[in-house]
């Protein structure tokens, strides 16, 4: 999986070429972060409220699914899921040189995604082969949009598609557990899709990580070398995959648990390798630690919980989507839409409030629960208002950079 290579921050090569074509003033589907990060970014301000409300007042989800198979689907399928078309969209042009994705193409895709949202909303009024056909089609779609350019470039990246088809499959496992009425099927295919997701964030977050790191240390006159064991880049991502072949055959056993210590330990000294303590005035540099950290923390509580069951840790699954998956996906999105608008690689103040609010809506989640004197339905309200704060200050922020073009005048 060290195929992966880093995403400048730049424009492509392509785009570099087309320079000197007159700026529009709406540049939404200009490139394909533009519309996904936005697409992400409602999605995230939309569904966490709605689920929140539907657990504290009853309000009606409109899909008949079970609630909490809906919201953990969504948040995969939606939310993360947009992210990933985002980043590959904009990833595969800088890794090949082609044209980047824009027009027409690629406001059919956005199409394809945001139908199958509102289908899944409301799939209680539709067939249920309607419903799963539709959202199917979208993973598929984005892999043969990234496909051409790829094998067109012979690209070492083309292994990629891989992670696609896997969580693809998992997309298609949870819909034949929903036809069959087995929610615990439906869950384990989220369990896996959110592993694979993780495997992800391990392997981008080792190379963009150190990366990043060192290019501000460079930027700040701050004289260190990122010294890392050739041999963890391998080591940590072979411990993610033994993880998903655990949880694809026994996800609560003693198995899984080993297997997630094991994991933490080796992500947790991946991680101090980097030097994180030293980016602490940095902030769109130390979000990329901290979302790596809340990896190996999730990973650790996974351990806990499994071999000891211990309650403080039960909810460990959202220090991994929210701590880890959630975090990266919010400094991706930041620099990415910086970098590649011609805009400096500083963040605002808001935009590391927005940080502050995405870790402080994990911390209550994950170790919320636990406390003595909360109902489990107020820790809910309370981490999804935390959680819409951080992604409404990032479309205050981000929106109308991603709408408008770019801050020097090339197209893209």
């Amino acid at each position: 999986m060290a195929f992966l290579m880093t995403v400048p921050p730049g424009p492509d090569r392509a785009t570099q070429r087309l320079a000197g074509q007159p700026a529009r003033s709406w540049a939404l589907f200009g490139y394909g972060f533009r519309p996904f990060f936005l697409a992400a970014a409602l999605a995230a301000v939309l569904l966490v409220p709605w689920w929140s409300a539907s657990l504290a007042s009853d309000m009606p989800l409109g899909t008949n699914w079970p609630a909490s198979l809906w919201h953990g689907h969504e948040m995969l399928f939606g939310f993360i899921v947009a992210a990933i078309a985002g980043f590959l969209l904009t990833a595969v042009p800088s890794w090949t040189g082609a044209r980047g994705f824009a027009g027409w193409p690629l406001a059919m895709l956005l199409a394809l995604w945001a139908l199958g949202r509102l289908c899944v909303a409301s799939s209680a009024a539709w067939p249920a082969s309607l419903v799963a056909g539709l959202d199917l089609s979208f993973l598929p779609a984005l892999a043969v949009f990234v496909l051409v350019p790829l094998l067109r470039a012979r690209n070492r990246n083309t292994p990629l598609l891989v992670v696609l088809a896997a969580l693809w499959l998992t997309n298609v496992g949870f819909y034949w557990g929903i036809g069959r009425d087995d929610a615990a099927l439906a869950r384990h295919a989220l369990l896996l899709g959110i592993d694979v997701v993780l495997l992800l964030v391990t392997v981008i977050g080792g190379r963009i990580i150190p990366a990043f790191t060192a290019a501000a240390f460079k930027q700040h006159g701050i004289s260190s070398t990122l010294r890392a064991w050739r041999g963890m880049t391998p080591l940590a991502v072979a411990a993610m995959v033994a993880v998903i072949v655990i949880d694809l055959w026994r996800p609560e056993g003693a198995a899984a648990g080993f297997a997630a210590l094991a994991a933490a330990s080796i992500q947790l000294a991946r991680l101090a390798q980097w030097q994180g303590v030293r980016t602490l005035r940095m902030p769109i540099v130390w979000v990329l630690h901290l979302a790596y950290l809340w990896l190996a923390v999730g990973l650790a509580l996974k351990a806990l919980t499994l071999l000891g069951g211990v309650s403080l840790a039960a909810y460990y699954l959202h220090a991994l989507t929210i701590g880890a998956a959630a975090t990266m996906i919010m400094a991706v999105m930041t620099r990415a839409s910086l970098g590649h608008t011609g805009r400096p690689l500083r963040v605002s103040r808001p935009t590391a409030c927005a940080y502050g609010l995405l870790t402080a809506a994990a911390v209550v989640r994950v170790f919320g629960p636990a406390w003595p004197t909360l109902r489990y339905a107020q820790v809910i309200v309370f981490a999804a208002a935390l959680w819409t704060a951080a992604f409404v200050l990032f479309l205050w922020v981000y929106g109308p950079i991603l709408l408008k073009p770019r801050a020097d005048g090339k197209p893209g």
